[in-house]
Formats: C-alpha cells, structure tokens, sequence
C-alpha cells in the first residue's frame, strides 16, 4: 500500500533544525540587545560663543577703598624743672693712685685664713667607718653599723595607712649624709610613690647621733645607702 504523503515534503524530518536554529537566532538577538551600547557625540558646542553681546551677563567686580590709617601725634610730656634749696653734702673723693711715697704691704704681714674644703669619702673605701652607737667596743663596727641600721629601721618603722589602702609596696632606695660631727645630714630617697618614700625619710630622720667616719685623723663626711622594703601581707 503507497504512502498517502509524499516523503520527500515531509516538514517533520526538519523540525528539529529548525528548532535548533531558531533557538540560535533568539540567542543571537538577546546577546546583541544586551551589548548594545550608545555613545554621545565629542563634539560641544559653546552656547555662549553665539549669543549676542547684548545678552551676556556683565559681571559686577565690588571695589574696595583702603583707608590710610590716622596717626595720632604724640606730644612729648612738658618737663617741669622745680626749684630746691636742699643742700647736698660733698663726698669726698680719696685718689687710689699709686706714687713712690705709698707704702707697700710684706706678704708677711697678711694673714691667710685657711678653709678646709668639705671632704666625702665612700663608705667602703674610708680607713675609720662612722660607729653607730652601741658598737664602740665591737671588732667589725662595719658589721656592727649594718645590724644596727636594721634594727633602728624594723623599730620605726611604720607602713602608712593611705598607702595600704591603695595597694602601695616597693622598694624604696635610701641614702643619707653622716657629717663631720656625727649628725644626720641630707636625706634623698627614690621610690614608687611619695608615701612610701616619705616614710623612709621619716625613719632615717630618726637615726641617733653616731662618731664620725675618720679619713688619715681628720673627720669627714660619710654616705650610707640603705634599701627600704614596703610590702603588703
């Protein structure tokens, strides 16, 4: 039996080309549209190079005046001369000068005036150590003055209460002057907080008047350093 339709006309052969075809001219078409890109002209005209004279705007330009400053004239102050009757007393003028009737002093009738310089010397290097009182009889009186610094310092000493409040501890570093006749001289201190290091100059401030170091017989002023340790239990 022959076929009602010729097969050479049959379109559903082709269908699927030209779908596929199809489908890539839409593509095609999507793509251009989405890069399509306008740009606008360099050319620029100037509007105001064809306007008329008469329509431009004139600029208006302020002028400003410079005043010259008004100098005042200033008057000298009138000096008025008064008169007075006081009477000065002449001073009598002794020349000074030097002539062969001037008496020349000898050098033998000046007297010198000797001043002792003040001599400090270390406390390690000095031949007699200053002695603490209570250690005249002992061997070491370096030993001796240690102890006693030790326990001068545990029996004044006293922790501040402001400084206990605020957590305050540390060591302060201590130094004192031991002048020629036994006294306590300058005091310095360097320390974490003023209350601690003004309790420490409190406690040397304390210390008893010693004997004096001695440098070849003579007495002579003495620094000891002495640590004092602040600390919270």
């Amino acid at each position: 039996m022959e076929p009602k339709k010729n097969p050479q006309k049959d379109l559903n052969k082709k269908s699927s080309m030209y779908f596929v075809f199809g489908l890539l001219l839409v593509l095609a078409m999507v793509y251009v549209a989405l890069e399509w890109k306008t740009f606008e002209s360099d050319i620029y005209m100037d509007q105001a190079m064809n306007t008329k004279e008469s329509e431009i705007e004139e600029e208006y330009v302020e002028e400003f005046v410079i005043e010259q400053p008004i100098m005042k004239q200033v008057l000298p102050q009138e000096i008025k001369i008064e008169e007075n009757d006081t009477e000065v007393e002449e001073t009598e003028i002794i020349a000074i000068e030097v002539d062969a009737n001037t008496e020349v002093l000898e050098i033998s009738d000046l007297e010198v005036i000797d001043e002792p310089d003040e001599v400090e010397v270390n406390w390690v290097t000095i031949e007699e150590v200053p002695i603490f009182p209570g250690c005249e009889d002992e061997k070491d009186k370096r030993a001796c003055f240690n102890a006693m610094m030790q326990k001068h310092i545990r029996k004044n000493f006293r922790y501040p209460e402001l400084a206990q409040e605020m957590g305050l501890q540390g060591r302060v570093s201590t130094q004192f002057i031991i002048n020629k006749d036994g006294s306590i001289g300058t005091i310095s201190k360097r320390g974490p907080h003023e209350l601690l290091e003004r309790e420490a100059a409190r406690i040397l401030s304390k210390l008893p008047k010693m004997k004096p170091g001695m440098q070849r017989g003579t007495a002579v002023k003495v620094p000891f350093s002495i640590p004092i340790t602040f600390k919270l239990q």
